[in-house]
């Protein structure tokens, strides 16, 4: 289960292992060890996650915690649907030092080959109830990871002006604080945090649907 040590993992001065061996080079082992096991039980959670979600969910993609040449700053997975795997609009998982945040999201990094567009993706904002939803918070793709938010509520005042721009876009979703992961049920906010952005999540692709791609 999630604690607030699975977020003391990334408060570190140096992530590349390379400034590890030149600086530290003691503490070398100590972090791949101090890293596997916390992303053991990152993705111990993020797949019993995955089995209380039903069928309509493909197996997640779980971020592995080093790309060979560093440690990872954050865990990262996400979740889709079967019938969505081409789409880069995602249910994302991302924990880091300062917390935990399940959010709708914009798989950037594979637009180019996702079956609906940006616009498409952006058909939640239309979706979302004008008092938004209790307890999420919207904020932009280009915001860091570690920002305050918005209230989901507040979309509306501000979204056409970010729409019309056409590159940036908007997240929507929670955050479990630090501390809070210590009386969190964290496999159970995840889930319920899910179920709360599907609807916003099946909006994106109904245009999809409609044109029978």
């Amino acid at each position: 289960m999630l604690r607030p040590e699975s977020c003391d993992v990334f408060n570190r001065t140096f992530f590349q292992f390379a400034q590890m061996k030149k600086y530290a080079p003691d503490s070398v082992e100590a972090v791949k060890a101090e890293y596997k096991a916390a992303w053991a039980v990152w993705r111990d959670v993020v797949m019993q996650v995955y089995g209380r979600l039903g069928a309509e969910f493909a197996e997640p993609h779980i971020e592995r915690w080093c790309n060979g040449w560093q440690v990872r700053a954050h865990f990262f997975a996400y979740f889709k649907y079967h019938r969505y795997r081409q789409s880069a609009a995602i249910f994302s998982l991302l924990l880091n030092r300062r917390r935990l945040t399940v959010a709708l999201d914009w798989h950037a990094y594979r637009a180019a080959q996702s079956v609906i567009g940006l616009a498409d993706y952006h058909r939640w904002t239309e979706a979302l109830p004008e008092d938004g939803l209790p307890g999420f918070e919207v904020w932009l793709g280009s915001d860091s990871e570690y920002d305050d938010h918005l209230n989901s509520s507040a979309l509306f005042a501000w979204k056409e002006e970010v729409l019309a721009g056409g590159k940036d876009f908007f997240r929507i979703g929670c955050h479990v604080g630090r501390d809070d992961l210590a009386h969190t049920d964290a496999v159970g906010r995840i889930v319920s945090a899910v179920r709360l952005l599907q609807p916003l999540y099946e909006a994106c692709h109904e245009g999809w649907q409609s044109n029978g791609k």
